[in-house]
């Protein structure tokens, strides 16, 4: 067989593409294994990037809140310009470095996988809401980045307030692991912690979740909110659950005006579709009920409190003819 036959047999192998959009389950689960794997091997290449960049910077950048930290908190080796953490295992390091670079990996192949998942996801849509895919990776992406920020530029109060409660006489000397996983637990809270108002936008967008419900539940998502950092702070102090639930509440109620915007927008659209989808027979949706107008004056009365002996030409005639004699 040659080359050319060949491929045009390998084309007509090719199922044909459905115009409705629909898919088997079979489709469905072979696209779910596809999006997976583009967002491990994402994954696996930004991991490798950070455990190489480890040595690069990226420890010092782990490291430089706890040796901020006031001398009599933290391990000094020979000085007190010298930190260092304490490891008593020995593989102790190697699970260090793997955790903070997996940790760092996720953060930098967030596009990737963040459009996998939204590519998912967009089958079922409809067609204008596809148009938010690139808006939702970079929006979900931003607010991780800036829980992350905010959590590691509080990180150095918050470990200097627990570890102060201490008192005098204790010697404090953290161990990597416990550092480094209270770090990232953090870390990962305030940027996951960022995320759920995000969540009620894409309800909002995908019709499941109105603004009339949002506003009527503002209260207890507020005090929910509180509660949610509460629990997810690792510190478990005020400083830190208040630092937490503070953004979290401004977001919500970001989120509840973006999902007014949007019904809104969606209410107007529909009236007008609905209108245009009329057959040439039906009536159109007016309201034909009667209206209440102002009352207005004749026309002749002004001319006739201006000039009273104009009474005669300015008055409307009433088809019967009138003479003097």
């Amino acid at each position: 067989m040659s080359e050319p036959a060949r491929r045009s047999g390998l084309r007509r192998r090719r199922p044909p593409r459905d115009p409705a959009g629909t898919m088997t389950l079979v489709a469905h689960l072979t696209e779910l294994r596809n999006r997976i794997a583009k967002a491990l091997l994402a994954l696996l290449v930004a991991t490798a990037v950070a455990f190489w960049w480890y040595e690069h910077g990226l420890g010092d950048f782990i490291r430089a809140p706890y040796c901020d930290l006031p001398a009599n908190l933290r391990f000094t080796q020979g000085s007190e310009q010298e930190c260092g953490l304490l490891i008593t295992d020995v593989f102790g390091g190697v699970f260090i470095r793997l955790k903070v670079s997996l940790l760092a990996g996720a953060v930098l192949s967030a596009p990737v996988w963040l459009y996998q998942l939204w590519a998912f996801i967009t089958p079922g849509l409809k067609r204008n809401e596809k148009r938010y895919g690139f808006g939702f990776v970079a929006v979900s992406t931003t607010l991780f980045l800036l829980g992350a920020v905010l959590a590691y530029v509080s990180l150095s109060a918050g470990l200097e307030l627990l570890l102060g409660l201490a008192g005098e006489g204790t010697v404090i000397a953290l161990t990597a692991p416990d550092y480094i996983g209270f770090m990232l637990s953090l870390l990962v809270a305030f940027g996951v912690s960022f995320e759920v108002p995000l969540i009620a936008v894409a309800l909002n967008l995908a019709g499941v979740l109105t603004y009339e419900a949002l506003r009527g539940a503002r209260r207890w998502i507020f005090f929910l909110t509180v509660v949610f950092a509460a629990f997810v702070t690792p510190t478990q102090d005020p400083f830190t659950m208040l630092l937490m639930a503070g953004p979290m509440i401004v977001l919500f109620e970001l989120a509840i005006q973006v999902a007014r915007f949007v019904d809104r927008r969606r209410a107007k659209r529909d009236a007008v579709e609905h209108f245009h989808a009329l057959s040439d027979d039906e009536a159109s949706p007016l309201d034909a009920a009667p209206s209440e107008l102002d009352a207005a004056p004749a026309p002749y009365d002004d001319l006739r409190r201006e000039d009273p002996t104009t009474e005669a030409q300015a008055a409307p005639l009433d088809g019967s003819a009138r003479f003097r004699g």
